[in-house]
């Protein structure tokens, strides 16, 4: 679980089951990083309430602290909990990329040590 999430409703009063909603998906979020960046990363959470033409609609957005890297995602819709879910969705791809990116190099570095042991035993 990510442990640092910071919840914030702007001008707007959020009930324990919408943190507690948002705590739970964000912090299983964690499984998308990479290991060694999981205990350095942290979550900012901001909802609000718009007025479009008479429509409340409320946005959910969610930046993510991770080494190196700032990751955002945003979302307007007519369910603070729906909003919440489709920008989860959002930082998954962008964790994916992320990882995929970040593990690579590692990857690649630990079949080099590997080959360097092996000449060295030769």
């Amino acid at each position: 679980m990510i442990n640092r999430i910071e919840v914030t409703g702007i001008n707007i009063e959020l009930g324990t089951d919408i943190k507690k909603y948002i705590q739970r998906k964000i912090g299983r979020l964690d499984r998308y990083i990479p290991k060694k960046a999981r205990q350095s990363v942290h979550a900012e959470v901001k909802i609000w309430q718009t007025n479009a033409k008479n429509n409340d609609k409320y946005e959910c957005e969610i930046i993510l602290h991770v080494p190196e890297q700032q990751l955002m995602a945003k979302e307007s819709t007519l369910n603070m909990f729906a909003a919440v879910d489709i920008v989860e969705s959002k930082m998954k791809t962008q964790l994916h990329k992320y990882k995929e990116q970040h593990e690579a190099q590692h990857i690649g570095h630990q079949s080099l040590l590997a080959r360097l042991r092996r000449l060295a035993e030769r």
